[in-house]
């Protein structure tokens, strides 16, 4: 991003970098720019998925978002036969349909975890990248004895951006728990166990997504609206300005990113 520009220059920058097209969960344009400082993974999602689809006939992806990774699935070993994808955000579901129907996959979109749209015992095999999921329900589309994969972002993630902005997430509750949930490994372990599946596989880490420039963090927060659900430039611009010193001082921002991984049988 350029220097010394005047707060008018400023503001039309970060409009600009709110504005820019943004398309499934493609992040290409930040690159250089949002680097993640993380050498190597405690687990390898794909692999494991891909070593999973062999055996499978019928396979759903869960908030498949765009269809990225799902297509490069594809690239690597053929789709069960019956393959499924849905996704709730809407603006992604059309860019799934015109990326995943060519290769023989139905994109269903839906608006509830809770009450998914297939057979009881649909499918061998469920994999969940990055999107949330109901026990229960994975549970009942899934056959007996077959796996559930998932990946999961944890309740750390972007502690330091919502501090920066002054945001406060709102707490997570549960019918009947009064307790605020830590969405965190232990958590949905336990979850996953009360609610009768067979933990196979569990892992956890942290590391740091680190901002070199304060436009790059105005793309993000516009592509990932759910993080700071009122940002907007004219809201925070005051806080953008403050930002955009602590990086010019320090040279980036880091912000600590927390994952999970967990592969589970039902019984």
């Amino acid at each position: 991003m350029p220097h010394r520009m005047t707060n008018d220059e400023f503001y039309t920058y970060l409009v600009a970098e709110y504005n820019k097209p943004y398309v499934g969960w493609d992040m290409s344009y930040l690159k250089g720019r949002r680097v993640d400082l993380h050498t190597e993974s405690r687990w390898d999602y794909t692999a494991t998925v891909l070593a999973a689809m062999q055996t499978a006939e019928s396979m759903l992806d869960m908030g498949t978002g765009g269809g990225e990774r799902l297509a490069s699935l594809a690239s690597m070993r053929p789709l069960p036969a019956k393959t499924y994808a849905t996704e709730g955000y809407v603006p992604n579901i059309a860019v799934a349909r015109q990326r995943l129907e060519p290769l023989g996959v139905t994109v269903v979109a839906i608006d509830d975890d809770q009450h998914l749209p297939f057979a009881d015992e649909q499918f061998v095999l469920v994999i969940n990248r990055h999107a949330s999921y109901d026990p229960h329900e994975v549970l009942r589309i899934i056959k007996s004895g077959q796996r559930f994969i998932t990946q999961q972002v944890g309740d750390q993630t972007n502690r330091k951006l919502h501090e920066l902005f002054g945001y406060e997430p709102k707490e997570t509750f549960y019918p009947g728990v009064e307790q605020k949930i830590a969405w965190n490994l232990a958590y949905a372990v336990r979850e996953l166990q009360d609610t009768g599946w067979q933990i196979f596989e569990q892992e956890e880490e942290f590391f740091i997504t680190r901002y070199y420039d304060v436009g790059a963090i105005v793309y993000y927060l516009k592509a990932i609206p759910w993080e700071i659900p009122d940002f907007s430039v004219e809201k925070y611009f005051d806080k953008l300005l403050e930002i955009d010193q602590l990086i010019e001082r320090d040279g980036y921002v880091d912000v600590l990113f927390h994952q999970f991984f967990i592969v589970t049988q039902k019984a």
